[in-house]
């Protein structure tokens, strides 16, 4: 990596040596302008007004143009002596915990590289400072033509300085709330919580970049003489009247996507009373249906015990009529053989 600025930390009364390199690089791919009747390069080339002809690179300088429209040189000498300490200094004007920095400010991101054998050991200490206070430090900095506010930071074992736009170059969101009224319901925040569970969190390790790479594909083609592949047509997407529905919709979605059971759309904890229950989106039938069916088999169960007694107890009375009959035969019996006997003894 090569450094796009030399100086140094001034940390105290410590100087620390530094050289700025780029933290960040670009892949996006880049496109010529060209003529489109016959594939010709279209360049600008930088002409000098005054003597109408075409200059290169080392004849040019800066200016700065005037109200009045006058151009008044400025060199690289006159900027290198410019009434400021960040000229060649990153200035570290305090140390803050990072979550007071506001995101929104956060610009380019550069590496800081120690410049040279005697900047190790106080560019260290700088570093294990950072670490153990668990704070970052507030710079002041110029770079390329003006003062920039930054901060550094540690990175592994290397210190990063994130340019930081200055607080008021940061617009208020002012108006761009929704004007009207609205009111979320408790079941529409957990289903939203739903949905944040079933997607998750994700290694930004995988994430890339689909359309260049899409891009690379077509110019592939392009340059074989092949037509370019075909994009699919996006899915179509009304308009969202049932935001309930929409949201159970994402979730088992998101879950089919996983892999999971497409029916484990939410499980939300149930009412105790059934009856206060409310209905539900999306199709599926109510709890509160079952009831008149659990009354059927309760009454069908009534009613086979009550049968079921019934036969018992005439059963029971068929058994003690046999027994009573059985009885008064034998009496009979045994009256009708005595009444015999004596008859034979008195003759």
């Amino acid at each position: 990596m090569r450094s796009i600025w030399n100086g140094a930390i001034s940390f105290g009364l410590v100087s620390i040596p530094i050289k700025l390199v780029n933290a960040t690089e670009s892949h996006s791919i880049s496109f010529r302008q060209i003529h489109t009747e016959d594939g010709g390069r279209v360049r600008y080339r930088k002409v000098c007004e005054l003597e109408d002809r075409e200059i290169t690179q080392s004849e040019i300088g800066k200016g700065y143009e005037d109200a009045d429209g006058t151009i008044i040189p400025i060199t690289d000498e006159d900027l290198a002596h410019l009434p400021l300490p960040t000229a060649k200094t990153i200035e570290i004007v305090a140390f803050v915990p990072a979550e007071r920095i506001d995101p929104l400010q956060m610009d380019a991101a550069y590496y800081l590289q120690a410049g040279g054998a005697p900047a190790a050991k106080p560019y260290t200490l700088l570093r294990e400072a950072l670490k153990r206070s668990n704070k970052v430090a507030i710079a002041k900095f110029a770079l390329r033509g003006r003062e920039r506010l930054g901060m550094l930071r540690v990175v592994e074992d290397a210190i990063a300085l994130h340019g930081l736009l200055w607080p008021d170059e940061v617009r208020a969101p002012e108006g761009l709330a929704p004007d009207t009224k609205v009111t979320v319901s408790d079941k529409e925040l957990d289903l939203a919580d739903a949905l944040m569970d079933t997607l998750g969190e994700i290694d930004l390790d995988e994430l890339h970049d689909e359309y260049r790479e899409a891009l690379e594909e077509v110019v592939a083609a392009k340059a074989a003489g092949e037509a370019p592949p075909e994009s699919p047509e996006p899915a179509r997407s009304g308009k969202v009247l049932d935001l309930m529905a929409a949201l159970e919709k994402s979730v088992r979605e998101a879950k089919e996507s996983r892999g999971e059971e497409p029916g484990e759309v939410r499980q939300l904890p149930q009412r105790k009373s059934a009856r206060a229950a409310p209905k539900q989106t999306g199709g599926k039938k109510s709890t509160t249906k079952a009831a008149p069916a659990k009354k059927t088999a309760a009454a069908k169960k009534s009613t086979a015990k009550t049968a079921a007694k019934s036969t018992a107890r005439s059963s029971q009375g068929t058994k003690k009529t046999a027994s009573a009959s059985a009885k008064k035969a034998t009496s009979t019996k045994k009256t009708a053989a005595k009444k015999t006997t004596a008859r034979k003894r008195s003759a």
